[in-house]
């Protein structure tokens, strides 16, 4: 059996005063490869691995989930993790 992480995904149903606070906590957790907001069945912002991993990046990108958010009321979070497998 091979011990390369595989991609996992879960997905989350949020309304708009929620969204911020989920993505914060997902954010400092180390295993997530990709963020993808949409709102029904759209995609509305997607934050890469590349993105989110870099911490400078928090703030514009929560900014940006947070205007997003005021306008929003039912959305879904999809969160795509690395999971070790063996």
């Amino acid at each position: 059996m091979s011990d390369e992480p595989h991609v996992k995904q879960e997905e989350f149903e949020v309304n708009g005063v929620q969204l911020v606070d989920k993505v914060k906590e997902l954010l400092h957790e180390g295993n997530i490869r990709r963020i993808t907001i949409k709102q029904d069945g759209h995609t509305v912002i997607e934050l890469p691995l590349t993105i989110v991993a870099v911490g400078t990046v928090f703030a514009p990108v929560l900014a940006a989930v947070g205007a997003f958010a005021a306008l929003a009321t039912n959305c879904s979070i999809v969160v795509e993790r690395l999971v070790e497998e063996g």
